[in-house]
C-alpha cells in the first residue's frame, strides 16, 4: 500500500525537492525589484534602444514561470535523472535571459531585436532567441508528458489543471515563434503579441490555482472537475479571441466585440475562482465550528 501511494503521488508536494528552481525564480523577482527602484529615479528609456520597464515585467514573468515550473515538476513522475535534466535546462535558460534582458537594455540595447547594437550585440540577440525556443521546447515535453500520464492519479485536479494550462502555455509560444519570426511584438497597425504571450503563460497560475483550492473542498469530485473544465476552457477561449484580434492588428484593448468576448470568457473563469475560494472559506469555518464544539 506504501508503494502505491509512493508511485501514485498522493504525499507528492507543490515545489518538493526543487529548491534549485525556487530560489532561480526569486531572482528574477529581485532583479524586478531592483529595476522598479531603478525606474523610479531614473528615465525607464534608456537611449538608443533600452527600456527598462520591459526588463522589469520580463523578470517578474520569468521569474514567476520558473516558480509554476517549480511548484508542479514534483508531480511528473520523471526519474530523478530525467527530473534533473528539465530543471537545469530551465535554470541555464532563465539565467542568460535575466542576464541579456537586463545588461542589453540597461546599456540602451533592444535584447532581442537590436538595430543599433554591435555585431556581437546581434549575436546575442539570436541566442537569445535560440533560448526562447529551448523554453518553448522544454515546456512542450512537459505538456506531453501530463497529457500522456495514466491514471490513477495521486492528486487528479491539479493534473487537470495542469494539462489544461500546458494547452494554454502552447499558445502562448505560438505567440512568442512569431514573435521571433517578424523580428518585433507588433504586428498590423496596433496588435501586440506580447498580450497572448503573456496571457497564455499566466495560465500555469490562473488555470492551477482552481484546482489546488478545490482540493481542498467538501463537495461532490463530479461537480469540482466540471468547475475546472468551464474555468479552463474559459480561458483558452479567451486566448483564441485576443489572438484573432490581435492578428487583425487590432489592441486587445478597445471597446469592440472581441475584446468585450474575451472579458466574458475572463468573467466565466473569475467566476469559477470565486466558487472555488468559497468553498474552501467554507470548510475551514465548518472544521473551525466543530473543533470548537469538540472543546
Amino acid at each position: 500500500m506504501k508503494v502505491n501511494q509512493i508511485e501514485n503521488g498522493p504525499s507528492v508536494k507543490l515545489f518538493e525537492g526543487e529548491r534549485a528552481l525556487i530560489i532561480t525564480g526569486l531572482i528574477g523577482f529581485l532583479l524586478s525589484a531592483g529595476i522598479f527602484i531603478f525606474i523610479f529615479f531614473n528615465d525607464p528609456i534608456i537611449a538608443p534602444e533600452g527600456n527598462m520597464r520591459d526588463a522589469f515585467s520580463f523578470n517578474a514573468a520569468i521569474g514567476m514561470f520558473i516558480l509554476s515550473i517549480a511548484a508542479i515538476l514534483p508531480l511528473s513522475r520523471f526519474g530523478t535523472r530525467k527530473r534533473k535534466v528539465v530543471r537545469w535546462l530551465f535554470i541555464i535558460a532563465s539565467i542568460y535571459s535575466y542576464t541579456i534582458e537586463t545588461l542589453q537594455n540597461f546599456r540602451g540595447i533592444n535584447p532581442r531585436f537590436s538595430r543599433e547594437g554591435a555585431v556581437v550585440d546581434i549575436v546575442a540577440g539570436m541566442l537569445f532567441g535560440v533560448i526562447s525556443l529551448v523554453l518553448v521546447a522544454l515546456t512542450i515535453v512537459l505538456m506531453v508528458h501530463f497529457l500522456r500520464m495514466k491514471q490513477p492519479h495521486g492528486r487528479p485536479l491539479l493534473i487537470m489543471g495542469i494539462r489544461y494550462a500546458f494547452l494554454s502555455v502552447l499558445a502562448a509560444n505560438s505567440a512568442g515563434i512569431w514573435m521571433i519570426l517578424l523580428q518585433d511584438r507588433l504586428t498590423g497597425g496596433a496588435g501586440n503579441l506580447i498580450v497572448i504571450h503573456g496571457v497564455g503563460f499566466h495560465a500555469l497560475q490562473t488555470l492551477i490555482l482552481p484546482a489546488w483550492l478545490l482540493e481542498k473542498a467538501q463537495i461532490h469530485e463530479k461537480f469540482k472537475k466540471i468547475l475546472i473544465h468551464a474555468g479552463s476552457i474559459a480561458w483558452m477561449l479567451m486566448i483564441l479571441v485576443l489572438g484573432i484580434q490581435t492578428a487583425l492588428g487590432q489592441t486587445v484593448f478597445e471597446i469592440t466585440i472581441l475584446p468585450i468576448i474575451a472579458l466574458l470568457f475572463f468573467l466565466i473563469w473569475f467566476g469559477t475562482v470565486c466558487v472555488a475560494c468559497r468553498l474552501l472559506v467554507k470548510k475551514r469555518r465548518k472544521i473551525t465550528v466543530t473543533a470548537k464544539v469538540l472543546e
